[in-house]
């Protein structure tokens, strides 16, 4: 190996063991996880580190800012981290591009370690708050209807837990989509016409420079900010981001979605994820509906009432972001 993956906490490993581990480990963004080890990123470097999994004690998601504080795009984004806390009380924390990657992680770990806590000490106290809050609304029985529409809502929500990827596809596919028709096309184009510029204007600079010209380090420097700027919003037009790919994306996750959950499921395919399913069985919990067609509807209606200028925890933020832009897309029909 270039580079051999470093140790982290008190058991060392044999380098064999550690070559074949990471070679035929499980990836997830910068991170992986094998039969004993799993492996995490330094800030330049993916699977940089390792450490076997009898060692993790705790292993959580945390996000660098709140979602609301952003608007989600490009540069502007937040930052997921994965943190790990391994033998006694030591840290590594793992900066991850896409938040989704994270949470697969989280899930494949769950499976290999459904001991290890996966939430943050401050975190659990949060959901056992908001436990306690849902619990004085929801009513203390059901009719017999409204749990058996529970129960089928439940049925369907632990088929979508069994493989989450699906269902962040199409939460990610729908995002893009929306994002992408909502845009104008013109200004793609203005952000390559000026990263065109930015490049010629970086490559001019060099040449000042190589002639001892002292304006080249401006004109240098003004070219890469353009080129890195607009590169790291997303805005150019590349072979991933542009209309034809995204709509086919879109396409294609919702395909997969239909043939893996099947004609029965409660929702439509466009629709399955377990948001969506959580939301609709908080409303028969209280009360509002008796039938997951009844509870569907309502739940279209609560997510037609949320908009900018409405106040929410940032608990709910955080669900209505994923699943919204599929409603929107879909014109919620």
């Amino acid at each position: 190996m270039i580079f051999k993956p470093k140790q982290l906490g008190r058991i060392a490993v044999a380098d064999d063991t550690v070559k074949a581990e990471k070679k035929s480990c499980r990836r997830y963004g910068p991170c992986g996880i094998g039969k004993e080890l799993i492996f995490l990123n330094s800030f330049y470097f993916e699977r940089r580190f390792y450490l076997p999994i009898k060692s993790v004690k705790r292993i959580f998601k945390r996000v660098a800012m709140s979602k609301g504080g952003f608007t989600g795009r490009g540069v502007f984004a937040s930052i997921p981290y994965l943190v790990v806390e391994y033998d006694n009380g030591q840290v590594k924390q793992c900066n991850f591009k896409r938040e989704e990657d994270v949470d697969s992680f989280l899930f494949a770990f769950s499976r290999v370690r459904p001991d290890v806590p996966l939430h943050s000490v401050e975190a659990e106290r949060k959901l056992r708050a908001k436990a306690e809050r849902e619990a004085a609304r929801f009513l203390k029985e059901l009719t017999p209807e409204a749990q058996a529409a529970w129960d089928e809502l439940e049925r369907a929500k632990k088929v979508l837990e069994n493989d989450p990827a699906r269902s962040n596809r199409l939460a990610r596919a729908a995002k893009n989509k929306r994002r992408n028709d909502q845009a104008n096309p013109a200004y793609k184009w203005v952000a390559l016409a000026i990263v065109i510029a930015g490049a010629l204007a970086a490559a001019y600079g060099v040449y000042a420079l190589v002639t001892h010209d002292r304006t080249g380090i401006y004109w240098t420097l003004l070219g890469l900010a353009a080129v890195f700027f607009f590169a790291g919003a997303h805005v150019l037009p590349t072979a991933k981001n542009n209309t034809r790919t995204i709509d086919r994306e879109w396409e294609q996750a919702r395909d997969a979605m239909k043939d893996f959950i099947g004609p029965d499921f409660p929702v439509p395919p466009q629709y399955a994820h377990p948001i969506v399913l959580d939301r609709m069985i908080r409303i028969i919990r209280e009360g509002r509906a008796k039938s997951v067609d009844k509870a569907f509807d309502l739940l279209k209606k609560d997510l037609r009432a949320l908009n900018s200028s409405v106040q929410v925890e940032q608990e709910e933020y955080d669900e209505v972001v994923q699943i919204k832009p599929i409603f929107l897309l879909c014109n919620y029909e």
